[in-house]
Protein backbone atom coordinates (compact mmCIF):
# COMPACT_ATOMS: atom_id res chain seq x y z
CA UNK A 1 0.00 0.00 0.00
CA UNK A 2 3.16 2.29 -0.50
CA UNK A 3 1.43 4.12 -3.03
CA UNK A 4 2.24 7.29 -4.81
CA UNK A 5 -0.85 9.83 -4.96
CA UNK A 6 -0.90 9.28 -9.35
CA UNK A 7 -1.31 5.51 -8.70
CA UNK A 8 -4.67 6.30 -6.33
CA UNK A 9 -6.37 8.84 -8.37
CA UNK A 10 -5.80 6.78 -11.64
CA UNK A 11 -7.65 4.08 -9.06
CA UNK A 12 -10.28 6.42 -7.99
CA UNK A 13 -11.26 8.65 -11.46
CA UNK A 14 -12.03 4.80 -13.16
CA UNK A 15 -14.77 4.75 -10.47
CA UNK A 16 -18.23 6.61 -11.73
CA UNK A 17 -19.73 9.14 -8.31
CA UNK A 18 -21.28 11.65 -10.62
CA UNK A 19 -23.69 12.84 -8.21
CA UNK A 20 -27.17 14.18 -9.65
CA UNK A 21 -29.26 17.39 -8.71
CA UNK A 22 -32.73 15.76 -9.37
CA UNK A 23 -32.16 12.80 -6.65
CA UNK A 24 -34.04 13.03 -2.96
CA UNK A 25 -31.84 10.44 -1.79
CA UNK A 26 -28.42 10.80 0.41
CA UNK A 27 -26.12 10.49 -1.31
CA UNK A 28 -28.37 11.56 -4.63
CA UNK A 29 -26.23 8.28 -6.45
CA UNK A 30 -25.43 5.14 -4.27
CA UNK A 31 -22.48 4.30 -6.64
CA UNK A 32 -20.97 7.09 -4.68
CA UNK A 33 -20.90 4.59 -2.29
CA UNK A 34 -18.40 1.91 -4.08
CA UNK A 35 -15.47 4.53 -3.56
CA UNK A 36 -16.55 6.10 -0.46
CA UNK A 37 -16.79 2.03 1.17
CA UNK A 38 -13.39 1.47 -1.04
CA UNK A 39 -11.69 4.33 0.90
CA UNK A 40 -12.45 2.59 4.34
CA UNK A 41 -10.88 -0.21 3.17
CA UNK A 42 -7.89 1.11 2.05
CA UNK A 43 -7.69 3.53 5.35
CA UNK A 44 -7.76 0.59 7.09
CA UNK A 45 -4.80 -1.18 5.02
CA UNK A 46 -2.53 1.30 5.49
CA UNK A 47 -3.34 1.42 9.22
CA UNK A 48 -5.35 4.28 9.96
CA UNK A 49 -6.74 2.91 12.91
CA UNK A 50 -10.21 4.48 13.23
CA UNK A 51 -12.11 4.60 10.43
CA UNK A 52 -16.09 4.79 10.02
CA UNK A 53 -18.50 5.53 7.84
CA UNK A 54 -21.80 6.46 8.68
CA UNK A 55 -25.42 5.86 6.92
CA UNK A 56 -25.02 9.29 5.15
CA UNK A 57 -22.08 7.79 3.19
CA UNK A 58 -19.63 9.97 5.41
CA UNK A 59 -16.29 8.26 5.94
CA UNK A 60 -14.07 9.63 8.77
CA UNK A 61 -10.96 8.73 9.89
CA UNK A 62 -8.63 9.42 12.86
CA UNK A 63 -4.94 9.38 13.40
CA UNK A 64 -3.91 9.81 16.86
CA UNK A 65 -1.51 12.37 18.25
CA UNK A 66 2.23 10.77 18.37
CA UNK A 67 3.76 13.90 20.39
CA UNK A 68 5.45 12.68 23.34
CA UNK A 69 5.19 14.27 26.53
CA UNK A 70 7.67 16.80 26.54
CA UNK A 71 5.78 18.42 23.65
CA UNK A 72 2.54 18.17 25.16
CA UNK A 73 3.79 19.79 28.21
CA UNK A 74 4.04 23.01 26.17
CA UNK A 75 -0.16 23.49 25.30
CA UNK A 76 -2.36 21.49 23.48
CA UNK A 77 -1.83 21.21 19.74
CA UNK A 78 -5.32 21.59 17.87
CA UNK A 79 -6.89 18.35 15.99
CA UNK A 80 -6.70 19.25 12.24
CA UNK A 81 -8.99 18.12 9.79
CA UNK A 82 -8.80 17.54 5.94
CA UNK A 83 -11.75 17.19 3.80
CA UNK A 84 -12.18 16.24 0.10
CA UNK A 85 -15.99 15.17 -1.69
CA UNK A 86 -16.15 12.01 -3.72
CA UNK A 87 -18.71 13.04 -6.43
CA UNK A 88 -18.02 14.47 -9.52
CA UNK A 89 -20.14 16.69 -11.22
CA UNK A 90 -23.43 16.33 -13.04
CA UNK A 91 -21.91 18.93 -16.16
CA UNK A 92 -20.11 15.96 -17.69
CA UNK A 93 -20.33 12.11 -17.69
CA UNK A 94 -17.90 10.46 -15.28
CA UNK A 95 -18.73 6.98 -16.35
CA UNK A 96 -15.72 4.76 -17.96
CA UNK A 97 -13.36 7.43 -17.49
CA UNK A 98 -10.16 6.37 -19.50
CA UNK A 99 -7.32 8.73 -18.13
CA UNK A 100 -4.60 9.28 -20.43
CA UNK A 101 -0.86 9.64 -18.60
CA UNK A 102 1.38 12.10 -20.26
CA UNK A 103 4.87 11.54 -19.33
CA UNK A 104 7.38 14.12 -20.16
CA UNK A 105 4.56 16.36 -21.57
CA UNK A 106 6.29 18.27 -24.80
CA UNK A 107 4.20 21.23 -24.94
CA UNK A 108 1.15 22.69 -27.00
CA UNK A 109 -2.07 21.80 -27.67
CA UNK A 110 -3.01 18.28 -26.77
CA UNK A 111 -5.79 16.52 -28.96
CA UNK A 112 -7.72 13.94 -26.89
CA UNK A 113 -8.03 10.61 -28.23
CA UNK A 114 -11.54 9.67 -27.77
CA UNK A 115 -13.20 12.74 -29.35
CA UNK A 116 -10.20 14.84 -31.49
CA UNK A 117 -12.74 17.48 -31.13
CA UNK A 118 -11.99 18.37 -27.98
CA UNK A 119 -8.46 20.07 -27.68
CA UNK A 120 -6.60 21.05 -24.83
CA UNK A 121 -5.84 24.66 -25.85
CA UNK A 122 -1.85 25.38 -24.61
CA UNK A 123 -3.63 29.79 -25.53
CA UNK A 124 -6.13 28.94 -22.78
CA UNK A 125 -4.16 27.00 -19.79
CA UNK A 126 -0.95 28.76 -19.19
CA UNK A 127 -0.27 26.17 -16.51
CA UNK A 128 0.35 23.69 -19.12
CA UNK A 129 3.72 25.55 -20.11
CA UNK A 130 4.69 25.27 -16.00
CA UNK A 131 4.53 21.15 -16.72
CA UNK A 132 6.62 21.06 -19.71
CA UNK A 133 9.17 17.82 -19.06
CA UNK A 134 6.50 16.68 -16.80
CA UNK A 135 3.81 14.35 -16.13
CA UNK A 136 0.01 15.53 -16.49
CA UNK A 137 -3.00 13.42 -17.01
CA UNK A 138 -6.01 14.23 -19.22
CA UNK A 139 -9.34 12.30 -19.72
CA UNK A 140 -9.95 10.69 -23.47
CA UNK A 141 -12.14 13.22 -24.47
CA UNK A 142 -16.06 11.71 -23.55
CA UNK A 143 -15.82 12.31 -20.16
CA UNK A 144 -14.83 14.63 -17.53
CA UNK A 145 -11.38 13.35 -15.75
CA UNK A 146 -12.28 13.82 -11.90
CA UNK A 147 -9.38 15.45 -10.82
CA UNK A 148 -12.22 17.41 -8.75
CA UNK A 149 -11.67 15.85 -6.32
CA UNK A 150 -10.24 12.77 -6.54
CA UNK A 151 -7.14 14.53 -6.52
CA UNK A 152 -7.76 15.97 -3.38
CA UNK A 153 -8.83 12.21 -1.83
CA UNK A 154 -5.77 10.73 -3.37
CA UNK A 155 -3.83 13.51 -1.93
CA UNK A 156 -5.02 13.03 1.52
CA UNK A 157 -4.77 9.42 1.66
CA UNK A 158 -0.99 9.73 0.63
CA UNK A 159 -0.13 12.20 2.94
CA UNK A 160 -1.66 9.66 5.80
CA UNK A 161 0.37 7.14 4.56
CA UNK A 162 3.42 9.12 4.88
CA UNK A 163 2.18 9.89 8.48
CA UNK A 164 2.33 6.19 9.55
CA UNK A 165 5.08 5.63 7.37
CA UNK A 166 6.97 7.77 8.93
CA UNK A 167 7.10 7.97 12.84
CA UNK A 168 9.48 10.34 13.21
CA UNK A 169 6.97 13.73 11.50
CA UNK A 170 5.44 14.79 14.82
CA UNK A 171 2.07 15.64 14.53
CA UNK A 172 -1.10 16.39 16.73
CA UNK A 173 -4.50 14.53 16.18
CA UNK A 174 -5.43 14.05 12.65
CA UNK A 175 -8.71 13.80 10.94
CA UNK A 176 -10.01 12.93 7.81
CA UNK A 177 -13.22 13.06 6.24
CA UNK A 178 -14.36 12.01 2.61
CA UNK A 179 -17.77 13.34 1.83
CA UNK A 180 -20.69 12.98 -0.92
CA UNK A 181 -22.51 15.13 -2.91
CA UNK A 182 -20.86 18.48 -2.94
CA UNK A 183 -20.88 18.81 -5.86
CA UNK A 184 -24.91 19.35 -5.64
CA UNK A 185 -24.67 21.82 -2.71
CA UNK A 186 -25.30 19.25 0.39
CA UNK A 187 -21.62 17.57 0.43
CA UNK A 188 -22.08 19.17 4.51
CA UNK A 189 -25.98 18.44 4.91
CA UNK A 190 -25.77 15.69 7.62
CA UNK A 191 -21.93 16.10 8.33
CA UNK A 192 -21.55 16.23 12.29
CA UNK A 193 -18.76 18.40 12.90
CA UNK A 194 -18.66 17.36 16.92
CA UNK A 195 -17.73 13.80 16.07
CA UNK A 196 -15.57 14.50 12.89
CA UNK A 197 -13.66 16.31 16.22
CA UNK A 198 -11.36 19.05 14.45
CA UNK A 199 -10.61 22.24 15.88
CA UNK A 200 -9.64 23.99 12.17
CA UNK A 201 -10.01 21.59 8.99
CA UNK A 202 -8.88 22.22 5.21
CA UNK A 203 -10.42 21.19 2.30
CA UNK A 204 -8.50 19.73 -0.28
CA UNK A 205 -10.27 21.03 -3.63
CA UNK A 206 -8.30 23.74 -5.19
CA UNK A 207 -6.53 23.65 -8.83
CA UNK A 208 -3.49 25.58 -9.33
CA UNK A 209 -0.19 24.98 -7.48
CA UNK A 210 0.28 27.31 -5.09
CA UNK A 211 -2.71 28.97 -4.70
CA UNK A 212 -4.43 29.33 -1.93
CA UNK A 213 -8.59 30.29 -1.21
CA UNK A 214 -9.80 32.08 1.58
CA UNK A 215 -12.31 33.56 0.14
CA UNK A 216 -15.15 32.02 -1.30
CA UNK A 217 -18.16 33.58 -3.29
CA UNK A 218 -21.63 34.54 -1.43
CA UNK A 219 -24.04 32.71 -3.13
CA UNK A 220 -27.98 32.35 -3.50
CA UNK A 221 -30.02 30.09 -5.98
CA UNK A 222 -32.78 31.75 -7.73
CA UNK A 223 -35.52 29.77 -9.97
CA UNK A 224 -38.16 32.16 -12.33
CA UNK A 225 -41.01 29.54 -12.79
CA UNK A 226 -43.45 31.07 -16.00
CA UNK A 227 -46.78 29.50 -15.88
CA UNK A 228 -48.49 29.86 -19.40
CA UNK A 229 -51.46 27.90 -21.11
CA UNK A 230 -51.30 25.07 -23.55
CA UNK A 231 -53.36 24.53 -26.65
CA UNK A 232 -53.33 22.84 -30.06
CA UNK A 233 -51.10 25.60 -32.23
CA UNK A 234 -53.76 25.25 -34.88
CA UNK A 235 -56.31 26.78 -32.65
CA UNK A 236 -54.52 28.93 -30.35
CA UNK A 237 -55.08 32.50 -31.01
CA UNK A 238 -55.91 34.63 -28.43
CA UNK A 239 -55.98 31.39 -26.08
CA UNK A 240 -52.30 30.57 -25.98
CA UNK A 241 -50.28 31.68 -23.59
CA UNK A 242 -46.39 30.67 -24.24
CA UNK A 243 -44.42 30.51 -20.80
CA UNK A 244 -41.47 29.87 -23.18
CA UNK A 245 -41.24 33.32 -24.96
CA UNK A 246 -41.82 35.01 -21.51
CA UNK A 247 -38.54 33.22 -19.77
CA UNK A 248 -36.84 34.18 -23.37
CA UNK A 249 -37.96 37.75 -23.04
CA UNK A 250 -36.63 37.29 -19.18
CA UNK A 251 -32.89 36.29 -19.94
CA UNK A 252 -32.21 38.25 -22.65
CA UNK A 253 -32.97 41.10 -20.25
CA UNK A 254 -30.26 39.58 -17.29
CA UNK A 255 -26.94 42.09 -17.58
CA UNK A 256 -24.33 40.61 -20.10
CA UNK A 257 -21.68 42.55 -18.37
CA UNK A 258 -22.76 40.35 -14.99
CA UNK A 259 -22.18 37.27 -16.81
CA UNK A 260 -19.18 34.23 -16.00
CA UNK A 261 -18.10 34.40 -19.30
CA UNK A 262 -17.31 38.33 -18.78
CA UNK A 263 -16.05 38.15 -15.60
CA UNK A 264 -13.09 37.71 -13.37
CA UNK A 265 -11.44 38.26 -10.15
CA UNK A 266 -13.94 39.43 -7.51
CA UNK A 267 -16.32 40.51 -9.86
CA UNK A 268 -19.95 39.04 -9.33
CA UNK A 269 -22.06 37.73 -11.82
CA UNK A 270 -25.83 36.61 -12.68
CA UNK A 271 -25.65 32.80 -14.11
CA UNK A 272 -29.30 31.63 -15.92
CA UNK A 273 -27.67 27.77 -15.92
CA UNK A 274 -30.96 25.40 -16.21
CA UNK A 275 -33.89 25.88 -18.19
CA UNK A 276 -36.76 23.05 -18.60
CA UNK A 277 -39.47 24.58 -21.04
CA UNK A 278 -42.84 23.94 -22.72
CA UNK A 279 -46.07 26.33 -23.70
CA UNK A 280 -48.00 25.72 -20.39
CA UNK A 281 -44.58 26.30 -17.66
CA UNK A 282 -40.89 27.38 -18.24
CA UNK A 283 -38.76 26.95 -15.26
CA UNK A 284 -35.21 29.23 -15.18
CA UNK A 285 -32.36 28.36 -12.75
CA UNK A 286 -30.45 30.69 -12.04
CA UNK A 287 -26.73 31.08 -9.54
CA UNK A 288 -26.22 34.36 -7.88
CA UNK A 289 -23.20 35.28 -7.12
CA UNK A 290 -21.15 38.21 -5.57
CA UNK A 291 -17.80 38.10 -2.67
CA UNK A 292 -20.09 40.93 -1.09
CA UNK A 293 -22.68 39.28 0.80
CA UNK A 294 -24.92 42.57 0.42
CA UNK A 295 -24.53 42.22 -2.85
CA UNK A 296 -26.74 39.11 -3.41
CA UNK A 297 -30.12 41.45 -2.44
CA UNK A 298 -28.91 43.77 -5.56
CA UNK A 299 -28.70 41.09 -7.76
CA UNK A 300 -32.21 39.68 -6.73
CA UNK A 301 -33.51 43.18 -6.80
CA UNK A 302 -32.60 43.56 -10.45
CA UNK A 303 -34.65 39.70 -11.12
CA UNK A 304 -37.62 41.75 -9.72
CA UNK A 305 -36.62 44.72 -12.40
CA UNK A 306 -36.52 42.08 -15.20
CA UNK A 307 -39.44 40.38 -14.12
CA UNK A 308 -42.02 43.75 -13.43
CA UNK A 309 -40.74 44.78 -17.12
CA UNK A 310 -41.63 41.56 -18.84
CA UNK A 311 -44.83 40.81 -17.22
CA UNK A 312 -46.85 43.78 -19.15
CA UNK A 313 -45.55 42.09 -22.40
CA UNK A 314 -47.34 38.48 -20.87
CA UNK A 315 -50.11 40.16 -19.36
CA UNK A 316 -51.98 36.60 -19.12
CA UNK A 317 -48.62 34.50 -17.78
CA UNK A 318 -47.92 34.21 -13.89
CA UNK A 319 -44.27 34.69 -13.24
CA UNK A 320 -42.61 33.31 -9.85
CA UNK A 321 -39.32 33.94 -8.47
CA UNK A 322 -37.95 32.10 -5.97
CA UNK A 323 -34.34 32.62 -3.88
CA UNK A 324 -32.58 30.26 -1.66
CA UNK A 325 -29.87 30.77 0.12
CA UNK A 326 -26.52 28.36 -0.65
CA UNK A 327 -23.43 29.86 0.69
CA UNK A 328 -21.70 32.25 2.51
CA UNK A 329 -17.92 33.60 2.02
CA UNK A 330 -15.85 32.04 4.11
CA UNK A 331 -13.50 35.00 4.51
CA UNK A 332 -15.16 36.88 7.96
CA UNK A 333 -14.94 33.38 9.85
CA UNK A 334 -11.09 32.36 9.05
CA UNK A 335 -9.98 35.73 10.37
CA UNK A 336 -10.79 34.43 13.74
CA UNK A 337 -7.52 32.72 14.10
CA UNK A 338 -5.26 33.53 12.26
CA UNK A 339 -2.92 30.36 12.40
CA UNK A 340 -5.28 28.62 10.44
CA UNK A 341 -3.87 30.89 7.23
CA UNK A 342 -0.72 31.33 8.78
CA UNK A 343 0.10 27.71 8.55
CA UNK A 344 -1.25 27.18 5.48
CA UNK A 345 0.81 29.33 3.80
CA UNK A 346 4.08 28.60 5.22
CA UNK A 347 3.63 25.08 4.42
CA UNK A 348 3.06 25.67 1.23
CA UNK A 349 6.34 27.51 1.02
CA UNK A 350 8.37 24.53 2.84
CA UNK A 351 6.33 22.59 -0.42
CA UNK A 352 8.57 24.71 -2.50
CA UNK A 353 5.76 27.07 -3.50
CA UNK A 354 5.32 30.71 -3.77
CA UNK A 355 1.86 31.06 -2.45
CA UNK A 356 -0.55 33.64 -3.13
CA UNK A 357 -3.85 34.02 -2.17
CA UNK A 358 -6.82 33.46 -4.55
CA UNK A 359 -10.05 34.11 -4.65
CA UNK A 360 -12.56 31.15 -5.30
CA UNK A 361 -15.16 31.95 -7.78
CA UNK A 362 -17.36 29.25 -6.59
CA UNK A 363 -17.92 27.65 -3.23
CA UNK A 364 -16.94 24.45 -1.37
CA UNK A 365 -17.78 22.37 1.46
CA UNK A 366 -15.54 24.72 3.86
CA UNK A 367 -17.92 27.92 3.11
CA UNK A 368 -20.30 26.11 4.87
CA UNK A 369 -18.04 24.62 7.78
CA UNK A 370 -16.49 27.87 8.52
CA UNK A 371 -19.96 29.41 8.50
CA UNK A 372 -21.25 26.60 10.90
CA UNK A 373 -18.41 27.63 13.26
CA UNK A 374 -14.92 25.13 11.89
CA UNK A 375 -12.70 26.99 10.11
CA UNK A 376 -12.07 25.43 6.75
CA UNK A 377 -9.76 27.07 4.30
CA UNK A 378 -8.72 25.49 0.87
CA UNK A 379 -5.29 24.02 -0.72
CA UNK A 380 -4.73 23.68 -4.24
CA UNK A 381 -5.01 19.99 -5.80
CA UNK A 382 -3.21 20.40 -9.35
CA UNK A 383 -6.37 20.35 -11.23
CA UNK A 384 -7.49 22.44 -14.32
CA UNK A 385 -10.40 23.05 -16.25
CA UNK A 386 -12.93 21.46 -14.09
CA UNK A 387 -16.47 20.10 -14.52
CA UNK A 388 -15.81 19.83 -18.67
CA UNK A 389 -13.85 17.35 -20.62
CA UNK A 390 -10.82 19.41 -20.75
CA UNK A 391 -10.37 18.86 -17.11
CA UNK A 392 -6.44 17.85 -16.55
CA UNK A 393 -4.35 17.09 -13.60
CA UNK A 394 -0.62 18.33 -13.23
CA UNK A 395 1.01 15.48 -11.16
CA UNK A 396 3.44 17.70 -9.78
CA UNK A 397 0.70 19.57 -8.40
CA UNK A 398 -0.60 17.06 -7.26
CA UNK A 399 2.80 15.29 -4.94
CA UNK A 400 3.66 19.22 -3.76
CA UNK A 401 -0.17 19.24 -2.58
CA UNK A 402 0.43 15.93 -0.25
CA UNK A 403 3.83 17.92 1.08
CA UNK A 404 2.09 21.25 1.54
CA UNK A 405 -0.33 19.38 3.66
CA UNK A 406 2.49 17.08 5.95
CA UNK A 407 4.35 20.38 6.01
CA UNK A 408 0.90 21.69 7.64
CA UNK A 409 0.45 19.21 10.44
CA UNK A 410 3.68 19.83 11.25
CA UNK A 411 3.51 23.44 11.56
CA UNK A 412 0.44 22.94 13.89
CA UNK A 413 3.04 21.15 16.24
CA UNK A 414 5.41 24.11 15.95
CA UNK A 415 2.58 26.59 16.48
CA UNK A 416 1.56 25.83 19.61
CA UNK A 417 5.09 24.96 21.01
Amino acid sequence: MNQAALERFLRYAAIDTQSSEESETYPSTPKQLELLNLLVKELEDVGVPQVTIDTHGYVTASIPSNLPPSHRAHGKVPAIGFIAHVDTSPSASGAHVQPQVIENYMGGDIVLPGNPSVVISSSENPELQKNIGKTIVTSDGTTLLGADNKAGVAIIMTAAQTLLNTPSILHGDVRIAFTPDEEVGTGTKYFDMKAFGADFAYTVDGDTPGELNKETFSADSAVITVHGRNIHPGSAKGIMVNSIRAIADIIVRMPKDMAPETTEGYEPYIHPHGLQGEEAKSVLKILLRDFETDGLKIQADKLREIIAEVQPLHPKARIELQITESYRNMRDGLLKDPRVLDCMWEAARRAGLEPKWVPIRGGTDGSRLTEKGLPTPNIFTGGQNYHGLTEWLAVDGMEKSVATVVHLIQLWVEKSS
